[in-house]
Parts: structure tokens; C-alpha cells; sequence
């Protein structure tokens, strides 16, 4: 009769603690998975409260203007990360980009290519081209020669900068068409032009990595670099292929900015690269490689697209959120190290 009690308590303490275990994961799960979603509501929230301004529909506009040339920098940083890669030259792309691309949309005769200026789908196809180039010279150093990505890319990061200014001989290009500012300044529907460039960027980008046999080999690559060589997959051309993406990207941000400002700059984009990493780090997307998602890469940008808004909206000077910007980089890093030990 003892026994058979004892063997009854051992059977239920055995189905009792999986069922613990099992809900303790699933919990941690969540809170991983969906933490950045929460963490970007309360944000919201906090910041509703501290000004009446913040959820006006004005004030929104005006963070999604802020967000996009960030974000869709982040999103071609985000294909990068995955495959354990790094882009810290995409700010000085973008300057490139946008100086080369609007010297064949303006009307200053100092600036402009002969000839110029041209149909607006000739700068805006330049543009990308530059951009693209760019990254392709690192994708090649990356891929092919195995140099470290950090290395190759500060290295463009530099070359790209020194080839705005002397492209444009250090002055800005002025006076750009109306039909090339329309990027930066236009709307459709009432919805501001990059804005709608921002979230198709995002589609476009969600449907490559989540729907697309390119996208499954970005995650193997970054997941084990090896493993996805023997099973067949074209490491070179995958990592190639990244860095081509993300220079594209720059090149778009890059017009977008000239567009918007109605000038470009050759100090355009300073910085930037800083923006696009956090974004990325903070939407989850590990530096290990292999694991995140875009949609966190989305939710990454609008985080420090609101709380950039907010700190100004509550009079906060721009070199405290410098600091916020850092803290965050740093905190997000250090939870995808503890994760990735967890695991």
C-alpha cells in the first residue's frame, strides 16, 4: 500500500514538473519574440503622458518622416548582421550617393552634369547604381578575400567620403527639380512620399527574408557558415549579394535625404551607420548571425525615431540622446550575449 502511494507522488511530481519547465521556456520565448513590441508601447505611452503634443497627428507624420531615411538604411544593415556581417559605411554611401545622383537633377549650371538635368528615373536609377557599386567593392573584399567586415567596410566608409567631396569639389548641389524632391517632400493619398518608400523598402524586405529561398540562405549562412557550404549553398555569392542590397539601400536613403533637404550635402550622413546598427540590435537581430527578424528591425527604428521626437518635444538637448542611443546599443548587445549562452 506504501509503495504504491510513493509510486502514485512520484508520478504526479513527474507530470507536475514539465509542465513548469515547459511554461518557464515558453515565457522566456515570448518575452524574446515579443519584449521589443512591448518595450516600444510603453515607450509610446510614457511619452503620450509627459507632452500633449507627442500622439497628434502632425507629431506622427513627423516621426515617420524622421524614421524613414533610418530605417530603410536598417533594413538592407539588417541583411548584412544576419550573415554575421557589419556596414559602417553606409552613411558615407549615402552621401555619395545623393551628391552623384542630384548633380543629374538640378538646374544649377555650377553643379549639374552636361546636359542636366535629366529625367528624374535617370538620377534615381544612378543613385541606386552608386549606391550598389559600393556595395559590391566591399561584398567582393568581404566574400571573396575573407577580409574582416569591419575592416573593409571603415575602410569604404572612408573612400566613399573622400570620393564625395572630390566628386562635388566640397560644395553642396543646389536648386534639384522638382520632380527628384518630390521623394522627400511629395505625398499620395495624403501619406508623405518617403514614408510610403519606407514601408515599401520594409515589404520588400520581409518578402525576400521570409518568403524566398535568397532569404532562407541568408539565415543559413549566418547561422553556420559552414554547415550551409556543405549542404550546397554558394556562401560567396550570399555574402556578395548582402553587401550589394545594403549599398542599394544607401543609395535610396542617400536621395531621399537630398530630396528632402532640396540640397545635397557632402557632409550628408554622418552618424548614420550608428542609427542603422542600433535599430538593428535593438530589433533583435543578433550579431552572432543566423537569428532576427525585419519586422524587429522595424520596431528598432521607430523606437529611436520616437525617442529622439520625444526628448525634443520635451526640450531635452540632442547630446543626452546621444547617450540614450549608446546605452541602448550597448543593453541590446549584451541581452543577445546572454541569450545566445542560454542557449
Amino acid at each position: 500500500m506504501i509503495h504504491k502511494e510513493n509510486r502514485a507522488k512520484s508520478v504526479q511530481e513527474s507530470s507536475i514538473k514539465p509542465h513548469r519547465a515547459i511554461g518557464s521556456g515558453t515565457l522566456k520565448r515570448i518575452a524574446r519574440e515579443y519584449g521589443i513590441y512591448l518595450a516600444f508601447a510603453i515607450l509610446v505611452i510614457v511619452l503620450s503622458f509627459a507632452n500633449q503634443y507627442f500622439l497628434t497627428q502632425s507629431n506622427i507624420s513627423n516621426v515617420l518622416l524622421q524614421t524613414s531615411i533610418n530605417g530603410v538604411l536598417a533594413f538592407g544593415m539588417t541583411f548584412v548582421v544576419i550573415t554575421r556581417g557589419i556596414d559602417l559605411s553606409v552613411g558615407s554611401v549615402l552621401a555619395l550617393a545623393g551628391i552623384v545622383s542630384s548633380s543629374f537633377a538640378t538646374t544649377s549650371s555650377i553643379a549639374a552634369v552636361a546636359g542636366g538635368p535629366y529625367p528624374v528615373f535617370v538620377a534615381l536609377a544612378i543613385g541606386v547604381f552608386i549606391g550598389a557599386a559600393a556595395g559590391a567593392i566591399v561584398g567582393v573584399i568581404v566574400a571573396r578575400f575573407a577580409v574582416p567586415a569591419f575592416v573593409a567596410t571603415l575602410g569604404m566608409l572612408s573612400a566613399a567620403r573622400g570620393l564625395t567631396l572630390i566628386y562635388a569639389g566640397g560644395r553642396p548641389v543646389p536648386a534639384l527639380t522638382p520632380q527628384f524632391r518630390w521623394i522627400g517632400t511629395g505625398n499620395l493619398f495624403g501619406i508623405p512620399a518617403p514614408v510610403i518608400i519606407f514601408g515599401a523598402v520594409f515589404l520588400f524586405s520581409w518578402f525576400v527574408l521570409s518568403r524566398t529561398r535568397f532569404g532562407r540562405y541568408v539565415y543559413a549562412v549566418g547561422g553556420n557558415p559552414r554547415a550551409a557550404k556543405t549542404s550546397g549553398i554558394d556562401v560567396i555569392r550570399i555574402r556578395f549579394a548582402v553587401y550589394v542590397i545594403c549599398g542599394a539601400l544607401a543609395g535610396l536613403a542617400g536621395m531621399l535625404l537630398a530630396a528632402r533637404t532640396g540640397s545635397a550635402l557632402t557632409q550628408a550622413g554622418i552618424g548614420y551607420e550608428l542609427d542603422a546598427i542600433a535599430a538593428v540590435v535593438i530589433g533583435g537581430v543578433s550579431l552572432s548571425g543566423g537569428v532576427g527578424r525585419v519586422t524587429g528591425t522595424l520596431i528598432g527604428a521607430l523606437i529611436i525615431g520616437v525617442m529622439n521626437n520625444g526628448l525634443d518635444l520635451m526640450g531635452i538637448e540632442s547630446y543626452y540622446q546621444q547617450v540614450l542611443k549608446g546605452m541602448l546599443i550597448v543593453g541590446a548587445v549584451m541581452l543577445d550575449q546572454r541569450g545566445n549562452q542560454g542557449e
